[in-house]
């Protein structure tokens, strides 16, 4: 099975799987913008995406991990999803968007299509705030589990926005992942939420690592943006010197399409 990813910008990638086109979390603004995601929150895009004239061309499905924060859905990026025949996300952003079907945790969708035999999207629970804030401080979020015929080594997880909590041993129980993609960076608020993080950081990555074992780690959603915390430098290092990630992490080049 030929699997190609292509960062994008943040958390926007885009996999290829047997000619079957899936964007993730689509950001296409420009840098420079201060944005507001709610409850008093606010950061500066700091990068550009990285794209080519072919890249969001025949897009057959958009994942959205969640709708309500400008850095994994943006104001092109809200115009781009409009152009594809359909996007799976949660039940209250499917509400918002007429192309959309909303999924409950755990609930799957099925997708016929000649290019990929058997292809079912699931979605997966994630917690997009600190433990000791309420859930609607962030909203709902939910990941994805990639499955289709021929998948040898286990299935395509895709985190989301989450911090390390405790449905990654219910995950771990119901999957063999290969390929695992997760959104890191150490998003926090210091003037709303102290040091309280909204993703994970190369430490908690690497317990989701050690939980999941997945086969291949791909960390992305963690630069670009005033609010990530964690250092690019600081995850690699991290990431490169730990027995659990060093041999499995890729580290992706943006605009530059990576075979799996």
């Amino acid at each position: 099975m030929n699997i190609t990813v292509t960062h994008i910008d943040g958390p926007c990638i885009l996999l290829e799987i047997n000619g079957f086109k899936i964007i993730t979390d689509p950001t296409l603004d420009s840098a420079g913008k201060i944005y507001h995601h709610g409850f008093g929150s606010i950061s500066r895009k700091t990068d550009n995406p990285v794209l080519n004239d072919s890249t969001l061309k025949n897009i057959d499905l958009i994942l959205l991990s969640h709708h309500q924060h400008k850095d994994n859905f943006d104001n092109k990026g809200r115009e781009f999803a409009k152009t594809v025949p359909l996007i799976l996300t949660t039940k209250n952003g499917s509400k918002k968007l007429s192309n959309a079907v909303g999924l409950n945790n755990w609930e799957s969708f099925a997708i016929n299509t000649p290019k990929l035999k058997g292809l079912k999207i699931t979605a997966i629970p994630a917690q997009h705030h600190p433990s000791w804030l309420p859930a609607f401080f962030s909203g709902k979020v939910i990941g994805f589990i990639i499955e289709y015929e021929g998948q040898e080594h286990g299935v395509i997880y895709i985190s989301g926005d989450t911090v390390f909590f405790d449905e990654f041993y219910e995950i771990a129980k119901r999957y063999k992942i290969d390929i695992s993609i997760f959104h890191v960076g150490s998003a926090q608020f210091p003037y709303l939420s102290g040091k309280g993080r909204y993703t994970m950081d190369s430490n908690d990555l690497i317990k989701a690592v050690e939980v999941l074992k997945p086969n291949k780690v791909i960390p992305i959603h963690h630069k670009g943006w005033s609010h990530f915390k964690e250092k690019e430098d600081t995850m690699k290092t991290n990431l490169s010197n730990n027995e659990f990630t060093k041999e499995k992490t890729i580290f992706l080049v943006s605009g530059k399409p990576d075979k799996l």
